[in-house]
């Protein structure tokens, strides 16, 4: 991976653009809003930051900047090399869709998933339960890790093609299922959209399901998005017989996996893949990566790029993890915050 680099700051002067970048967006009606902050978080989280990071807290209360020179640079380089140079990657669960959903935890589009047959529902429970703890354990060796995640997720899928998962039954889960896009995701991709900006959006989960929640939640598509994910294949009665492509879990979930990415389609019938040339992808070199846990800064793996700036949206646990993420992060969005930030974000970058 290519060092970021550093150029001298460009006009507008640091100040006036974090002004602009930062400002806050007007307040929606949000019906899927998170349950009541606790009285010693409340909107303000300055008392938990160094005294570098005050300024900005006061001025944006529920995003935390760690760094605001170094980011401003990063702004004016990308800026200066315009729109045609910059590509978004984002993260699905937990960052393009809300943490919280009527004041309840939201399901995953991995989690929502129910395939008609309570025994093997059961049987994937069941194995969530010996692997996750494995997941989780930052003492255990990357490779392997990686060898017991690949284990994981091709028993779940078997179990999926064995329990007969139909696209009826993906229909169904993600009409019942509680699950819900950011506030200002919509407006996101239609400004990234009509700039001609690509979103490789990223998951350990499944293709089709999350295109399911794109057509039932959003109900258009956009042409400018593709879904790098695991991607099932139906017979003609509708029924899962195979996945395709390599076995994408939440360890090699970054730009070597390129080759599986695919539109979202219009219905569910319309044939899977993409013909795009995706090395005009990996010549943007300044990149936007959105993700909701440090591990997802790893999407932008395998690409050569010369300036990134990472978005993250720490939506709970905050006074444990804040100063990790503000760390990891150039900017941190708190309490399962809406999109506008990255809207103000990415019109900052592309005026």
């Amino acid at each position: 991976m290519r060092p970021m680099t550093s150029p001298p700051l460009l006009s507008p002067s640091p100040s006036h653009l974090l002004r602009r970048l930062f400002s806050r967006a007007p307040s929606r009606r949000n019906p899927t809003t998170s349950p009541p902050l606790a009285p010693h978080l409340g909107r303000r989280v300055s008392l938990l930051l160094p005294a570098s990071m005050s300024s900005y807290s006061s001025r944006t209360p529920d995003s935390v900047i760690a760094d605001a020179d170094a980011l401003a640079r990063k702004v004016a380089a990308i800026r200066a090399a315009g729109a045609a140079k910059l590509q978004v990657i984002a993260d699905f669960d937990g960052t393009l869709t809300r943490y919280w959903y009527d004041g309840c935890r939201g399901q995953s589009s991995h989690a929502l998933l129910r395939q008609g047959n309570e025994e093997f529902d059961a049987k994937r429970e069941e194995l969530f339960e010996h692997y996750h703890p494995i997941e989780i354990n930052p003492g255990l060796p990357l490779p392997e890790k990686a060898k017991l995640m690949e284990e994981w997720w091709g028993k779940s899928h078997g179990l999926l093609i064995e329990g007969g998962l139909t696209r009826e039954a993906i229909n169904k889960s993600v009409a019942d299922a509680p699950i819900a896009f950011r506030d200002g995701v919509v407006e996101l991709f239609e400004f990234l959209e009509a700039r001609d900006i690509p979103v490789l959006v990223f998951s350990a989960g499944l293709a089709d399901v999350i295109e399911e929640v794109f057509r039932q939640k959003l109900h258009r598509s956009f042409k400018n998005i593709k879904i790098v994910s695991n991607r099932m294949v139906f017979n003609e009665d509708g029924r899962l017989v195979a996945f395709k492509g390599k076995t994408i879990h939440v360890l090699n979930k970054n730009e070597h996996s390129l080759d599986m990415a695919a539109p979202v389609h219009d219905s569910p019938e319309d044939p899977n893949g993409s013909t795009d040339d995706y090395s005009l992808v990996k010549k943007r070199t300044n990149v936007l990566l959105l993700g909701d846990h440090i591990g997802d800064l790893g999407m932008s793996d395998g690409l050569n790029y010369e300036n990134r700036i990472a978005a993250g949206f720490l939506n709970t646990n905050i006074e444990k993890s804040l100063k990790d993420y503000s760390e990891a992060f150039d900017i941190v969005y708190l309490n399962d915050a809406p999109m506008w930030g990255v809207v103000e974000l990415v019109s900052d970058l592309c005026p």
